[in-house]
């Protein structure tokens, strides 16, 4: 009997070897760049790959990873003006040269002119905005030599390996990077010095399913904002509560407003409910009236009034379909105002004032189907602006009430108080494309030290059919009103990445000596319940000083 199971047992451990041995990252080997003052970056997530660019690496065949690759100049490759590349080698070498799928276009290496090289792997690596990349390796003996060089048109090199080295053929099956188009810059890993540095946080989830308070929230949580009084910090969520036994839809339908406390943003205690949706659904597929238009209620954001010693809320309430997606439709934006005066009386009770925006004449078509979608209200000298939101666009009114696209964006409100009247500045004619052309939400305002605004937000998901960073992201103004080009926190570089979809970051909140604390919503899939995590960044006072000078500009 065991003769007989000997020889399979061996064939499965020798299978078992080779699957593993596929992915294990290759031995790296070492090498000199001669005279230039070309950079090397490790092959890894988020990698800069191109001087000049903002492209980045966003996924990898894990048998490069951590290899030492070679920071190209982009356009002078693309236009064929580079000088020479050379290397010299302590040894004989593999160079693993990446050659983009873009045939017939001259601007790009073709596969044709790798006369010298073998191809290993077959769509390895993903990178933001180009197309997918075909990985060749070509040998080197001990020495230096010029790399490629009768050749034109962007490659790039992802690392240099041993000569012995056995390097299995496969396709590693990586998208195409012109999912993730336009391409976005990730802080720390451009040609731009960041403006902050993350420095750590809990490599776990703060809030997560079945600790104290989470009781009857089915479905974890997502937006909403934080605040510090005094030594405390106020947190409320949207707690997507659902209930036991329904579908997990429903957990976005039934949802609360929740009022949480911390002394360290990491242990947190539930106070009490500020508001509570109806969940019910709608009867009719327009903005009618006959429908419950608070049947899911989310994005709270308190703010100071100090005018009026008080806290007020703002709040969106939906309209919800079942059926029609998006379901969470029809947005209105309600203030509320707490019944206790003071900076002490941010956990209210809270009382309805009314509605400040809301679907009607004065909405564009940019604001779609799911619009109003969120408010966030912040003071620019005597004047108020509030950024408000729109979801699903519809080209034109013709597409009213069911036929919305794609795209998340954001616009400006203005007003002389935070009582209102709001109106839609410049009247909401188009939603702001320079922070980026296809998602922002949610975003949260307040000032830097040398008077900066700067907005954080949530930078779209990895996920549901949707290329977008998966990061939180940030963007600048000098006046309030004019927005910098987003960069994205890729805190995963110092935090144990217990998540799968970033969502949205809650607040950034200084604590003395230039650091900060954001706490941030994500998604781990494996999970219905969505967990609340925080960690710390620390601000680069000259590089803020040079974000000013260049938005002065």
């Amino acid at each position: 009997m065991m003769q007989k199971i000997k020889p399979i047992f061996l064939f499965i451990l020798f299978l078992g070897f080779s699957v593993s041995a596929q992915n294990t990252p290759w031995q790296s080997a070492s090498f000199e760049i001669i005279k230039s003052n070309y950079k090397t970056f490790k092959t890894t997530q988020y990698a800069h790959v191109f001087s000049g660019s903002k492209h980045n690496i966003v996924g990898v065949a894990p048998e490069l990873e951590g290899l030492t690759g070679i920071e190209l100049p982009l356009e002078s490759y693309k236009k064929g003006t580079n000088s020479p590349l050379q290397l010299k080698f302590k040894e004989p070498v593999q160079v693993l040269v990446g050659v983009f799928q873009e045939s017939d276009n001259a601007a790009y290496l073709q596969p044709n002119a790798v006369t010298n090289g073998k191809l290993i792997l077959e769509n390895g690596v993903t990178i933001t905005g180009l197309a997918p990349l075909n990985v060749y390796a070509i040998a080197f003996a001990k020495g230096t030599h010029t790399i490629l060089p009768n050749t034109k048109g962007l490659f790039a090199i992802l690392g240099v390996v041993k000569s012995n080295q056995q390097l299995a053929t496969r396709n590693a099956e990586k998208l195409d990077g012109r999912l993730w188009n336009p391409t976005y810059i990730i802080e720390g890993f451009s040609d731009e010095k960041p403006l902050f540095e993350i420095i750590g946080g809990e490599n776990k989830a703060v809030i997560d399913e079945g600790m104290p308070g989470t009781e009857g929230i089915q479905g974890g949580f997502e937006g909403g904002r934080v605040v510090k009084v005094g030594d405390t910090y106020h947190m409320f969520p949207t707690e997507r509560a659902g209930e036991k036994g329904v579908e997990m839809y429903y957990d976005r339908v039934k949802t609360k407003i929740g009022h949480w406390t911390s002394k360290d943003a990491i242990h947190w205690k539930r106070e009490s409910t500020i508001l509570q949706a109806s969940g019910t659904y709608a009867i009719t597929e327009d903005d009618n009236p006959m429908n419950d238009r608070r049947a899911a209620i989310w994005s709270y954001m308190p703010v100071f009034n100090e005018k009026a010693n008080k806290w007020y809320g703002y709040y969106l309430a939906y309209t919800v379909h079942k059926e029609i997606q998006p379901n969470h439709s029809f947005g209105r934006i309600w203030r509320c105002e707490s019944t206790v005066e003071g900076i002490n009386g941010i956990g209210g009770p809270y009382k309805d004032i009314g509605i400040i925006m809301e679907p009607g004449l004065d909405s564009q078509p940019w604001e779609g189907r799911q619009g109003v979608a969120s408010f966030f209200p912040y003071q620019v000298g005597d004047k108020w602006f509030g950024f408000y939101s729109g979801a699903y666009p519809f080209e034109s009114w013709a597409d009213y009430p069911k036929k919305s696209g794609k795209g998340w964006s954001v616009a400006l409100a203005e007003s002389n108080s935070l009582e209102g009247p709001w109106q839609r500045k410049d009247k909401g004619l188009q939603p702001i494309k320079t922070i980026h052309p296809i998602f922002v939400e949610n975003p949260i305002v307040s000032q830097l030290p040398n008077g900066l605004y700067i907005a954080v937000f949530d930078g779209g998901p990895e996920g549901w059919g949707h290329h977008l960073p998966n990061m939180m992201g940030y963007t600048l103004s000098k006046d309030g009103i004019n927005w910098s080009e987003a960069h994205y926190l890729a805190i995963e570089t110092k935090v144990d990445k217990w998540w799968d979809i970033m969502r949205t970051p809650l607040c950034l909140i200084p604590e003395g000596n230039d650091v900060y604390t954001i706490v941030y919503n994500a998604i781990d899939l494996k999970k219905r319940f969505h967990p609340t995590g925080t960690v710390k960044v620390k601000l680069n006072r000259d590089v803020m000083e040079s974000k000013l000078k260049e938005l002065s500009k």
